[in-house]
């Protein structure tokens, strides 16, 4: 701790500003954290920012790091516990609250270990404020000579001691907290909160819960078990502000949660939790947006977050569980956004059940998980936020661009191989002609294997084109004729009447061969146009099918290989059927004949 400047930290937190010019030339500090700071949507430039956490080895405090030093950052030369000298800084009050900016420094040695316990400088009587933990340090860049009179100023709070008014703890930042600190307090919005879930084993049963709690720092992940459930389930709401402490501080457990945060809270008996009315300084939801075309950077099982237009919105489905045996709904989506690129997105449970989209909403999505199924997927987890209509900047510019020209842009998706424009889930460049299905043996191997091809139907096998099933919404499962009732084992429950749900076998073909088809009710709909619960005569239907006959569809299909009867063979079923568009299928044809190859 020796090489450190003790008592620069808390010198800084206290000085006058006409002092602090002259208080830290030559005084050496450890860098505990740099963190890019999320432009605000009054921002009028690109550059980047970023905020520290400096520590003298007794006390951190945080500061901004001036613009003309963030090549320091890209390049590497300084990065956690970097330890540094600081040659020049400044010192501005933004709203009554202090900010320390770092002009100039120099490296004196990297990769080092965190030096001492360093806690928060004890809160000040004198000073305009006492900390830059609760600064609006976002419209800070560089020093300036006055403080912001663009907006109203507001009055400023008391100095934070804890809640119920305890004396001896400051507000400390997320960032700052590990398990080395005990008396802390941080002051934290709620932005996700989870479901009470349970479970049984050998060793007992309980229940637990989760909040994702966000300051201007960070985020960190509060977990409350069994008892401490009944205590604090009901204190926490989504968007609300809380003082909270007397929280165990544990390494994190990354299996169970995707924030970039090393550690986690135990929430316990005796933790407080406070509503705070003063929630001006707590960011509403921070995202770091990845566009959808680099998604295919990102390994399988990472998390990220997107924002896109939802251009399609599935049908509820359902999945059993193979290790409780439960069904679990489940929705896809397709979303799209301005680097025109669509990607399918999974919804399970209530959020599947409960989603209804008819206006090609822009949905901002947070800590989903990335998926190769069949290329690039997203997936909702328990942790994931999903916001319908963000007032966002984000959202603003791409509702604009997407009613403005994307709707009359093609969009490209992730599929295993290439990819290549598609709409509609069909993919041009991964479009094969049947003879070549069956020849490059897909769906032979153990996995499945997806293709896109364009094909006409010839032929609808009539028997068995539709099954009884539970009118239950989500369940589909085939119910059994009783005579008084249709009875649903799933469901546990009788019905007057079943709600008839097609299955489909046809055959279809292009100028290279045949092939046959496997699809469900979504399949029957694109090719009848009807449900198969409407009732009709003989004529009617026959009718129906002879006016299926000879239409082109686009398909998007699943080749996998599975043994009946002790006979291996290869099904392909039907993911996605859609009518052509002559409009795109111009488009194309205009595209190609633009390119350079075509010349």
């Amino acid at each position: 701790m020796s090489q450190l400047s003790s008592g620069i930290c808390r010198r800084l937190n206290e000085a006058p500003q006409e002092e602090i010019d002259h208080l830290a030339s030559g005084h050496t500090v450890q860098l505990l954290s740099i963190k890019k700071v999320a432009p605000t949507p009054s921002s009028t430039t690109a550059t980047d920012r970023f905020r520290i956490i400096i520590s003298d080895g007794v006390h951190f405090v945080q500061a901004m790091l001036a613009t003309q030093l963030n090549d320091l950052v890209a390049n590497g030369d300084i990065n956690k516990n970097t330890v540094v000298v600081i040659d020049k800084l400044a010192c501005n009050f933004v709203q009554d609250k202090r900010l320390i900016i770092i002009l100039d420094l120099h490296v004196v040695s990297r990769d080092e270990e965190k030096i001492g316990s360093p806690t928060a400088p004890p809160p000040t009587q004198d000073a305009p404020a006492p900390s830059v933990v609760e600064t609006a340090s976002s419209s800070i860049s560089a020093p300036a000579t006055s403080s912001s009179t663009s907006q109203a100023k507001q009055p400023q709070p008391q100095p934070r001691t804890g809640p119920s008014g305890r004396g001896g703890r400051s507000v400390y930042p997320i960032e700052g907290l590990s398990p080395y600190q005990n008396n802390w307090t941080i002051k934290a919005r709620v932005t996700q909160k989870s479901d009470i879930r349970t479970w049984s084993n050998q060793r007992g049963e309980g229940k637990l819960f989760n909040v994702t709690l966000m300051d201007e720092s960070g985020e960190i992940r509060g977990t409350g078990f069994n008892a401490v459930v009944d205590e604090l389930y009901e204190k926490f709401e989504e968007g609300k502000v809380y003082y909270i402490s007397k929280a165990r501080v544990n390494l994190a457990k990354k299996k169970f949660s995707n924030l970039q945060n090393d550690y986690e809270l135990s929430l316990e008996k005796n933790t407080e939790v406070e509503e705070c009315l003063e929630t001006t300084s707590v960011p509403m939801m921070k995202y770091n947006f990845v566009e959808l075309s680099s998604l295919e950077k990102l390994e399988r099982d990472n998390t990220c977050d997107v924002i896109g237009v939802v251009k399609e919105v599935g049908p509820l489905g359902e999945i059993t569980s193979k290790a409780t045996n439960r069904t679990i709904p489940k929705r896809d989506l397709t979303i799209v956004d301005m680097s025109q690129f669509s990607v399918r997105l999974t919804l399970w449970g209530k959020q599947a059940e409960q989603f209804a989209a008819d206006d090609l909403p822009v949905v901002a999505f947070k800590g989903v998980k990335v998926g190769d199924f069949g290329g690039r997927t997203l997936s909702m987890v328990s942790s994931s936020i999903m916001t319908i209509s963000p007032d966002i900047e984000e959202a603003h510019l791409l509702r604009g661009w997407y009613d403005g020209i994307g709707t009359e842009k093609n969009f490209q998706s992730h599929t295993s191989g290439s990819s290549g424009a598609s709409f509609g889930g069909f993919n041009r460049n991964e479009m094969r002609h049947l003879s070549d299905v069956k020849e490059s043996q897909l769906g032979m191997s153990d996995k499945a294997e997806f293709f896109s091809t364009r094909a006409t139907i010839m032929h609808i096998k009539s028997e068995s084109i539709s099954y009884p099933a539970c009118p239950t919404q989500g369940c589909n499962k085939k119910v059994v004729d009783l005579g008084s009732g249709w009875r649903c084992e799933k469901c546990d429950k009788t019905f007057e009447r079943p709600e008839y749900r097609y299955i489909m076998s046809m055959a279809v073909a292009d100028w290279s061969g045949q092939a046959w088809l496997q699809g469900f009710n979504e399949a029957g709909l694109a090719v009848f146009g009807k449900t198969a619960d409407e009732e009709r005569n003989e004529a009617e239907y026959n009718a129906l099918m002879a006016q299926a006959s000879g239409v082109t569809f686009n398909f998007s299909c699943r080749a996998k290989q599975d043994t009946y009867n002790d006979q291996t063979r290869v099904r392909y079923g039907i993911s996605r059927i859609t009518s052509l568009d002559y409009r795109e299928e111009a488009k194309h044809l205009v595209d190609l004949l633009k390119s350079p190859w075509a010349k």
